[in-house]
């Protein structure tokens, strides 16, 4: 079974091995020694690692009060969070499965050896509570691959303790600083001994000397059809590429949250894949159709598995709101019970599904695939054109099919047609969002309106819907409360409260597809 802890420390480097007297640091009443814990960690990651070029560690470690496989991934400067598992010959499965988006179908090998000596001390305040724990660590480093390789070095590492203040590790800082101690220059013992142990750079460097910072090397990119120039995004295929390489990395980033269930990671997910498939149809004209059409197929098919999961949450959430809202004489029967009892069989079910989803191999190659087109983007002639026109073209497209939508939804008169109408409208509202937004480096402050507009159609019409699909829920539970000989009353009651909220979004739509006729003026003159 696996444990989450938020790691919160900083390394220094410093010429000597003796740390300054720590008392002095405010808050410290007094330094315990903890002795020397001699740590044996071996690291594993793809043949050309994948794991270490996304800042990401995995290790089995002996030693120490937390012997055990031990996955990291970065969160924020000095910020980590560390998923535990227990000591075994064979890693286990349920870290496997949380770098999976990472390795694919590619084996995890032994790259690293890291043997520490670490010297502990633990700072303490008056009332014999842990502030930080410092460590001065020895360490030898082996390379595993590339003909081996070794490396020494010491270490000054600072750890917060659980829940403690962060400006605390500053005023460690200043005391190690004083000292003569300096930030280390690695991130990570991984990131340094990857640096210091490889070929190159261990056969050239004189004996005992360091070599310069240097990152850990990552898969060398595929032959590009077309130069593009280095930097900030120029042609308008910059820009479209740059947008699809922000919602790939968002899939790949976010596989492992999806995995442990973190609230809003399948919504997140979802998007990212909407805003993919919406920047294949827009841009046309940048991406050739013929390579990304296979590719949007396969985005709409994972995001229908991960609507099982999202829509699901969604609805439980609205139903427990109105269910609570009403006045408890208006609650007949055990609709709460068995509200909670739908909810938790459908999210238990379609999360299985969707963790089984992210393991197949059509997902896992539609990340490869995702990877090849960026390495070897499929540009039309347009793309290598200045960005204003084509982009904005593309975007004014969008807009004019939105308004017929719009339009063909208002003249409807209320029934399941127009509901069906204005579900179209809502999908292509956020379509031009995401068209807007991949837009907005490149035009400005009408792509940057626009995407905001978009936005607050796009609420208004996901309510409506939500009530909807709302509606048709409540009469699914009311019809197995019914058979069940319960008193149906209060579904009736909220259902006619959700057709309420739809007739309210219904009415305001038609000021609202006004209001924002300010930020469509530029697109459509």
């Amino acid at each position: 079974m696996a444990d989450t802890k938020r790691e919160i420390e900083r390394k220094y480097e410093s010429e000597g091995t003796a740390l300054p007297d720590l008392t002095g640091v405010p808050g410290v009443a007094s330094v315990r020694d903890k002795g020397v814990a001699h740590l044996d960690a071996t690291y594993y990651d793809t043949a050309d690692t994948r794991l270490a070029a996304a800042s990401l560690t995995l290790r089995r470690r002996t030693g120490g009060s937390d012997a055990g496989w031990h996955l990291k991934f970065p969160v924020a400067p000095g910020v980590r969070d560390e998923i535990r598992a227990p000591l075994s010959d064979d890693l286990p499965e349920s870290l496997a499965r949380l770098v999976r988006s990472r390795v694919r179908e590619r084996a995890l090998l032994p790259v690293v050896r890291l043997r520490s000596d670490r010297d502990v001390r633990h700072l303490l305040d008056r009332a014999g509570r842990l502030l930080a724990e410092v460590s001065v660590d020895t360490v030898h480093a082996e390379r595993l691959t590339d003909g081996g390789g070794t490396a020494r070095w010491t270490e000054i590492e600072v750890e917060l303790a659980d829940d403690g203040d962060p400006a605390f590790l500053d005023k460690v800082e200043k005391k190690l600083r004083k000292a003569g101690a300096r930030p280390s220059e690695s991130a990570s013992k991984l990131a340094r001994a990857l640096a210091e142990t490889a070929p190159d750079t261990a056969a050239a460097r004189p004996e005992g000397t360091r070599p310069p910072p240097a990152m850990a090397p990552a898969a060398a990119p595929r032959q590009k059809r077309r130069p593009r120039p280095a930097g900030s995004p120029v042609t308008a295929g910059d820009h479209v590429l740059a947008y699809v390489r922000a919602q790939r990395d968002a899939l790949v980033e976010l596989d492992p949250a999806v995995r442990q269930d973190v609230p809003d990671s399948v919504h997140r997910m979802r998007v990212a894949t909407r805003r993919l498939r919406s920047t294949f149809r827009t841009f046309r004209a940048v991406l050739d159709r013929e390579v990304t059409d296979p590719i949007a197929a396969d985005l709409k098919w994972l995001a229908g598995e991960l609507g099982l999961d999202r829509d699901q949450e969604v609805l439980a959430a609205r139903l427990r709101a109105a269910l609570d809202d009403l006045p408890a004489p208006l609650v007949h029967g055990p609709v709460g019970d068995r509200l909670a009892a739908w909810s938790e069989a459908r999210h238990s079910g379609a999360h299985g599904r969707l963790t089984g989803i992210l393991d197949s191999r059509r997902h896992l190659a539609l990340l490869d695939t995702l990877d090849a087109l960026l390495a070897d983007p499929p540009l039309r002639e347009k793309a290598a054109a200045k960005p204003d026109k084509v982009l904005a073209k593309a975007v004014r497209k969008d807009i004019d099919k939105l308004s017929g939508l719009v339009t063909t939804a208002l003249d409807l008169p209320p029934g399941d047609d127009r509901d069906t109408a204005l579900h179209e409208a809502r999908k292509k509202t956020k379509r031009t969002r995401y068209a807007a937004e991949a837009a907005t480096p490149a035009l400005g402050g009408p792509a940057k309106a626009l995407t905001a507009s978009m936005k607050s159609l796009q609420g208004l019409l996901g309510d409506h819907q939500d009530s909807v699909m709302a509606r048709r829920t409540l009469r699914e539970l009311a019809a197995v409360a019914h058979a069940a000989g319960e008193d149906t009353f209060t579904y009736g009651l909220l259902h006619g409260r959700e057709e309420r909220r739809a007739e309210i979004a219904e009415a305001a739509l038609p000021e609202a597809w006004t209001s924002i006729g300010e930020d469509l003026r530029p697109w459509t003159t």
